[in-house]
């Protein structure tokens, strides 16, 4: 057993429990709170006055799938070749030893949804993962986590270069609806369907509604684009980046997708990004979207997840919705809260100990722990 004590516990959950204590056993949160039964010659981390709160999780990355410092050979995340590749998984290609793990890790991103990039309409399907690892299939929290999906200019751009479909936003959309039909027909028949397709069979999930769309969409038409798509076939779905979600917030809220939000950090290097603000999340909160935020690494390192948080914080949003955006938000969005995202009896036991306010850009971890292990420790 390992206790953690003399800290403020932020547990996502409640109110913040002021020189707490949490109680560890196989991996497991045991106990939480203050004046708890504490076994005989039990390990002790001393959170020194800190802030200990839950492992925080980018719900949108590319984490592995472009491997830092290694460009051509580490870049496995777009494939290039064909605008509709649904079969592909990402699990087949991240590295975890790509050194972006452990920055994560040691910085108190402890859990990520890693996945192909935008320039095809369908890229392949997500996975959310622990970040500590050597072994890819030991890491999985959910195999297939969602279903990528791209809208607007980066898959114009990718195959109008090809000369080949799709060069507009309507071919775009119009090769979605194709493939979503046809996976519909093949369901629909497959008891007698003698032929296989791994395309389609990769979509059964999607299309009953028992895998999430992950779809892509920076403008406020193409927000409107997938929407529309997503009614159509009755789809799961989030949208991710949101870059002009601010502007249509309203309209947004009346329709109940949640948004994951980012990247903020850099320049506005592509038409798509001409609204890029650090007020969206506060915007789309304050109309009642459920918001996430992402650095969409490699764009933004991922260890600067809650640097991201930070500075939403300064833009107008309020604090405890800023950790909840980079924790138990991410975690209920992409369906794994019964294990990560806040501290919680029976949890998985993947807690952060900061020396500061976690918002604080100049905090620090003392302490992280992934599954009940400690992975890192300064000092």
């Amino acid at each position: 057993m390992l206790l953690i004590k003399n800290g403020t516990i932020l547990t996502m959950t409640g109110d913040p429990i002021g020189n707490g204590q949490i109680l560890v056993d196989e991996g497991k949160i045991l106990s939480i709170g203050k004046g708890i039964s504490i076994p005989e010659h039990c390990a002790t981390i001393d959170a020194g006055g800190g802030f200990i709160m839950p492992g925080m999780i980018d719900a949108h990355c590319h984490v592995g799938m472009w491997e830092d410092g290694l460009g051509f050979e580490g870049a496995d995340g777009n494939e290039g070749t064909d605008p509709v590749t649904p079969q592909l998984r990402a699990i087949d290609a991240i590295n975890p030893r790509d050194r972006s793990f452990a920055e994560a890790y040691e910085n108190g991103v402890t859990c990520i949804c890693t996945g192909p990039g935008s320039s095809n309409v369908i890229g392949g399907q997500f996975t959310t993962i622990k970040t500590k690892g050597m072994r890819i299939d030991k890491m999985i929290l959910q195999e297939r986590a969602a279903m990528k999906v791209a809208f607007g200019e980066n898959p114009k751009t990718r195959y109008s270069a090809k000369q080949q479909i799709p060069s507009t936003r309507m071919a775009t959309a119009a090769l979605l609806r194709e493939y979503l039909f046809k996976t519909q027909n093949y369901l629909d028949h497959k008891e007698n369907n003698s032929g296989f397709d791994l395309k389609l069979e990769s979509l059964i999930p999607v299309v009953k509604g028992e895998l999430n769309v992950k779809a892509h969409v920076h403008r406020a038409d193409d927000i409107f684009t997938a929407i529309r798509i997503a009614k159509e076939f009755g789809l799961k779905m989030t949208l991710e980046h949101c870059t002009e979600g601010h502007l249509i917030a309203d309209e947004l809220a009346g329709e109940g997708f949640s948004a994951i939000i980012g990247p903020f950090i850099g320049p506005r290097g592509k038409v798509e990004l001409k609204e890029l603000t650090f007020d969206t999340p506060a915007i789309l909160h304050e109309a009642g979207v459920k918001i996430a935020l992402m650095t969409d690494h490699p764009v933004v390192p991922v260890h600067y997840l809650p640097f991201c948080a930070a500075l939403a914080v300064r833009a107008g949003l309020d604090e405890e919705t800023a950790l909840r955006a980079i924790t138990i938000n991410p975690a209920e969005i992409l369906g794994i809260s019964e294990r990560v995202g806040s501290l919680e009896v029976d949890k998985d036991a993947d807690i952060v100990v900061f020396d500061k306010h976690p918002l604080d850009v100049q905090a620090r971890t003392t302490w992280v722990l992934i599954d009940g292990d400690v992975v890192f420790k300064r000092g």
